[in-house]
């Protein structure tokens, strides 16, 4: 590399004395090292701030206060961010080692671009580690969901004064900063094919009902500034889908559970 920018890590959590160490780990192994890395804490009754602590020394700035949310903390390191290149990284999740260096070396030969993104690695409850690629689909993006990993994305500091996280969503915001994004400017964005993240299902939107679900996607969707017939067309899919999906599982249920108990026989 020709120069060395740089690159500003986030980590927001809450509550996250489970998996927070391995977190701090994974930046703190990079094998990039101008990294300055910022922990936002939402004022946490658990061990994380002795977790944190212990770990100064690995930590540029940390902050521990109550916020209105992920988003609301995620706004608050941007803005404290000095790095030409932000990524985030949850307390749930970790970074391979080779995460920033892949990422700093497509910031420094792509200079109009200014969202990067790859693949990422789910882990599941049974600590089963399966890739998850990026799915080029224009058309699923934007009427049916994220297909963008945004735990893998570096996001150049000039992207972030145009636009920040609408902090009145619970999990969807990350889709309206993105979508934004994509709508405004497309060619913006730069693909990596390769699994920079290890991200655990365990998230909130995973959580959320169906109702819910779809209420967020349409905001967000409006927010981002998608036309309105548009919106209607993508609210009408993910409902048609979703009902299938859950009817399917529905009927499915009993089947498997005799399944089950076959197999106890």
């Amino acid at each position: 590399m020709n120069r060395s920018p740089l690159v500003s890590i986030i980590t927001v959590v809450y509550n996250g004395e489970r998996h927070l160490q391995q977190t701090i780990n994974s930046v703190s192994n990079q094998t990039y090292k101008p990294i300055e890395y910022l922990i936002i804490d939402g004022a946490s009754t658990d061990r994380t701030l002795d977790i944190i602590q212990y770990n100064e020394t690995k930590i540029t700035l940390w902050i521990s206060e109550s916020d209105q949310g992920l988003y609301d903390a995620m706004n608050k390191g941007i803005k404290l961010a000095k790095g030409e290149l932000i990524g985030m990284i949850n307390s749930d999740d970790w970074f391979e080692p080779n995460a920033v260096e892949l990422m700093v070396k497509a910031f420094l030969n792509n200079p109009t671009k200014t969202i990067f993104h790859a693949n990422r690695y789910d882990i599941g409850l049974d600590n089963s580690k399966v890739i998850k690629k990026f799915n080029p689909s224009s058309f699923k993006f934007k009427y049916y969901g994220m297909t963008y990993h945004h735990p893998s994305m570096f996001v150049a500091k000039n992207e972030y004064k145009k636009h920040l996280y609408n902090i009145k969503l619970k999990a969807f915001s990350d889709y309206q900063f993105v979508l934004e994004a994509f709508l405004q400017t497309p060619q913006s964005f730069f693909y990596i094919d390769e699994a920079i993240v290890n991200y655990r299902l365990e998230g909130i939107s995973a959580q959320m009902s169906f109702y819910n679900r779809l209420k967020e996607g349409f905001v967000s969707r409006r927010e981002a500034g998608m036309f309105i017939f548009s919106n209607y067309f993508s609210l009408i899919l993910r409902a048609v889908i979703f009902s299938y999906s859950y009817i399917k599982e529905l009927c499915l249920k009993p089947l498997k559970i005799y399944s089950k108990n076959l197999l106890k026989l």
